[in-house]
């Protein structure tokens, strides 16, 4: 199933689905291209390897000027919190933020993703740990806009300034950890 422009019912299942997720602001972006005359791509696809889990995805979540919601819903198992279990919509927008940078890198490995999702409970855990975990009290993660990754072959410093490049949201650099966080939040990096 693809996910089409939302109705105006408001007791849509698609539609409440898009607005829980914050999709429908991802899917204003290819409409407003097309406005500009800029043509969005036509295809986006992704591949991951959750470094907890094993599991592995590639997926085209976007195609022919549409997300595909059964494609998000597998990225979403996938970036689920691995701890909990729990599964949240992750937004699309930061979707694209991964698929732009491995463009940017000029690469084709699949994403190393060491965070997705996380539940408030795991948050608060992750916190607890240490003052100086680099865990935020009010974290994109548990919003679905953020994630933690590598990209095999290129160096974590040069997969931040790259992201920094894009200037999309937050980039943040664990160089002991070697990994990146980036989110669709306000521009910032630490």
């Amino acid at each position: 199933m693809t996910v089409k422009a939302p109705r105006n019912s408001p007791f849509d299942p698609v539609r409440r689905h898009l607005l829980r997720s914050g999709m429908a602001a991802a899917m204003v972006l290819p409409v407003a291209a097309r406005a500009l005359g800029v043509t969005p791509p036509a295809r986006r696809s992704l591949s991951l390897i959750h470094t907890h889990t094993g599991e592995r995805l590639t997926s085209v979540y976007f195609d022919q000027g549409e997300y595909r919601s059964a494609e998000l819903a597998r990225i979403d198992y996938l970036l689920r919190d691995f701890r909990s279990g729990e599964v949240h919509p992750i937004d699309p927008a930061v979707l694209d933020i991964l698929a732009d940078l491995r463009v940017q890198a000029d690469r084709d490995e699949p994403y190393e993703v060491i965070c997705g999702y996380r539940c408030p409970r795991t948050n608060a855990m992750l916190r607890g740990r240490s003052s100086h975990s680099g865990v935020a009290e009010h974290s994109m993660h548990l919003l679905g806009r953020a994630i933690d990754i590598r990209l095999p072959g290129v160096s974590s410093a040069r997969l931040r300034d790259l992201a920094m490049g894009l200037e999309r949201g937050g980039v943040g650099y664990y160089a002991s950890s070697d990994f990146i966080h980036v989110d669709n939040g306000r521009v910032r990096y630490w």
